[in-house]
């Protein structure tokens, strides 16, 4: 039986990476997106895979655009919160409204999608929660003291909703990738980029069809054992 999976996030970087590999498993795949409608666009037309704008930040956007998502494509089984943004600043410069955005999005965007579709993944007895994290919110970093607390918020929300699920047939968990080879990455100038390799024992930038794999093992039925875990793909950066 074809599964359904959401990727928040899903139309670039990471989130592309993902939704494209989840298709290629063989799952029926929807991407929501929040605001780059060309890239939106062209990914769909390059990938088929039908794609949905609202922000995570809104509860109410999401209860909607999940059941547009449903209408469209069927129950959703799989969710991956992978939707997130940085507003860097270090704590004495940093704004509320610069912590709000990130904490809105990467933490309460985590409820906000995952909130709306538990009810039915518990009623079908079958769910998969997979939260994209951060290395730094594991180790935390200077200048994203928000950044870095969302992404811990949401370690500590997998391993409190694991528990829950775990008896109807919902496994929760979260991968903190570390450095990955994005558009945002590739941008910073090469000795930047030369000394964030330089503290990556691996010697290497991750690639996104990594985190995209750990993605398709922990939404199969391979991975039913696995709930409430952290996996950690940062090429040996931080050792958790």
């Amino acid at each position: 039986m074809s599964r359904t999976a959401l990727v928040t996030g899903g139309t670039r970087g990471i989130g592309a990476a993902i939704s494209m590999a989840l298709k290629e498993a063989g799952y029926r795949v929807a991407a929501n997106y929040a605001g780059n409608d060309e890239a939106a666009e062209t990914f769909k037309a390059e990938t088929g895979i039908p794609v949905f704008k609202w922000s995570v930040a809104d509860y109410q956007a999401c209860v909607d655009g999940i059941k547009a998502v449903q209408d469209a494509v069927g129950p959703v089984d799989v969710l991956v919160n992978n939707a997130g943004i940085t507003r860097d600043a270090m704590f004495h410069k940093m704004t509320p409204e610069q912590w709000r955005a990130v904490i809105d999005t990467n933490l309460s965007g985590v409820f906000n999608m995952t909130h709306p579709l538990w009810p039915g993944m518990r009623e079908r007895k079958f769910g998969r929660i997979i939260t994209i994290s951060s290395i730094n919110g594991q180790k935390g970093q200077a200048g994203q003291a928000n950044y870095s607390a969302a992404k811990a918020g949401d370690i500590g929300f997998t391993k409190a909703l694991a528990q829950e699920g775990a008896r109807a047939g919902i496994t929760v968990n979260v991968i903190c990738p570390g450095y990955i080879a994005t558009d945002m990455v590739m941008a910073v100038p090469e000795a930047v980029r030369e000394k964030i390799i330089g503290q990556i024992p691996v010697g290497r930038l991750g690639e996104t069809a990594e985190i995209a794999r750990c993605v398709v093992f922990l939404a199969s039925d391979d991975a039913g054992f696995i709930t409430g875990s952290t996996l950690t793909a940062n090429g040996g950066q931080y050792l958790a």
